[in-house]
């Protein structure tokens, strides 16, 4: 499946869509016909299950029809797709109010992971679960003194024998308590020169000296976040996810999918909120015309839909980069989609509340919730701030500040 970049959304309702209804303009960024009725289909199944979705019952439908593994071999049971699919699949659910967080760990962290560097016995293990939905795997990386820098991860793996022995902690893991196995970035020892490198390990969920505690988060979510602990882990040999001396190429193919995924499910969410904002001011009469007829309401609508649109723009680049080897161009287009779909998520969904008035804060409309939801986006996996430091330092060539 080829992917390409996308500016066509006629594939939504009135509800979910924004502003105007756009077309697909000629030139390098048609959107072609598969990804349209791809589009489409997961836009039906979005509004058949809403705002008020069943997670549990959406993921098992989601992967029924192929849309969670659209990313991952079709020899074993994937869509032979990229992540271009994937992105359009995440963001036209959330675009329906029905966003599957988990989509951006299992399927689009670790699904690739393993399908580029795992053993055949792992793509066996793993990748049909995966792709159908039936399995799930979380993904940990981030550490209570560690932040951003991947550098001061302190979870290591040592030999014993044939086996790793882990010791570690991770905070802010999604989904571990519906994941059948996590996939832990820990550190090994250099034989050579005795520096720590990365390495990934998948860790089942009922490996002993593996204990999960909920962190409480003032964000309600389906999706619970958890501290990890690892107390001499002990796992066998096979659990070693790829090469062990190759471990920083391997991590970060799975780091550039999860920006792109991050980017379309900050433009789904943005893309409810500006449809909620639109069909409300289309209704809402106060005065002799509705209040989308004033500048004052209209004018920032439109920009939050302009916002989005270039976003989206630069996610479809990235998704394209990566899935067609570019690995370094990816790098960076997946970092600049991360920061623009976040913040024109935060603004969508601000102007959407205002837009409403008191009624934005209410359950009614279901915006209120968004308001913290979307600066989730700026904050996770990387700040907008590192991605910044990323940009002027390796796009610009700048000074390193760090």
């Amino acid at each position: 499946m080829s992917s390409s970049h996308s500016v066509n959304d006629t594939a939504t309702d009135t509800a979910t869509h924004t502003a105007t209804d756009t077309h697909t303009v000629t030139g390098g960024l048609v959107e072609s016909e598969e990804h349209q009725a791809l589009r489409a289909a997961v836009a039906a199944l979005g509004r058949r299950h809403g705002r008020g979705y069943d997670h549990e019952t959406l993921w098992r439908e989601a992967g029924k029809l192929g849309h969670l593994g659209a990313n991952l071999p079709e020899e074993y049971g994937g869509g032979g797709g990229g992540i271009a699919e994937l992105s359009l699949i995440l963001e036209e659910l959330g675009a329906a109010g029905c966003p599957l967080l988990l989509m951006v760990v299992s399927p689009a962290i670790c699904g690739t992971v393993i399908a580029r560097f795992g053993t055949d016995a792992q793509k066996r293990q793993w990748l049909p679960g995966l792709a159908d939905g039936s399995r799930i795997m979380a993904f940990g990386i981030t550490e209570p003194d560690a932040g951003s820098n991947s550098h001061r991860i302190t979870t290591t793996a040592r030999k014993d024998g044939t086996d790793w022995v882990l010791n570690g902690r991770k905070v802010f893991v999604s989904g571990v308590d519906l994941a059948d196995a996590t996939l832990i970035v820990g550190r090994t020892e250099d034989a050579r020169t005795g520096t720590l490198k990365p390495c990934l390990f998948i860790v089942p969920r009922d490996a002993e000296g593996f204990r999960r505690s909920r962190i409480d988060m003032e964000l309600h979510a389906v999706e619970q976040q958890f501290e990890l602990v690892l107390d001499d882990v002990r796992l066998p040999a096979d659990a070693l996810v790829g090469d062990e001396d190759a471990g920083l190429r391997q991590l970060f193919a799975g780091l550039n999918p999860e920006r792109v995924m991050t980017a379309a499910f900050a433009l789904g969410m943005g893309r409810y909120a500006l449809g909620k904002a639109v069909e409300y001011a289309r209704t809402r009469q106060v005065w002799k015309e509705p209040i989308g007829a004033h500048q004052a309401i209209a004018h920032p609508l439109a920009q939050a839909h302009i916002e989005l649109e270039l976003a989206r723009l630069m996610m479809r680049k990235a998704a394209h980069l990566y899935d067609t080897g570019d690995d370094t161009g990816a790098g960076e287009a997946a970092n600049m989609a991360k920061y623009a779909a976040a913040e024109a998520c935060v603004k969508a969904v601000d102007q959407a509340v205002h837009t409403l008035g008191g009624n934005g804060l209410t359950r009614e409309y279901g915006l209120a919730s968004l308001i913290t939801a979307a600066r989730v986006a700026r904050i996770a996996p990387v700040s907008r701030e590192m991605i910044l430091n990323y940009v002027s330092h390796q796009s610009l060539g700048l000074p390193k500040s760090y």
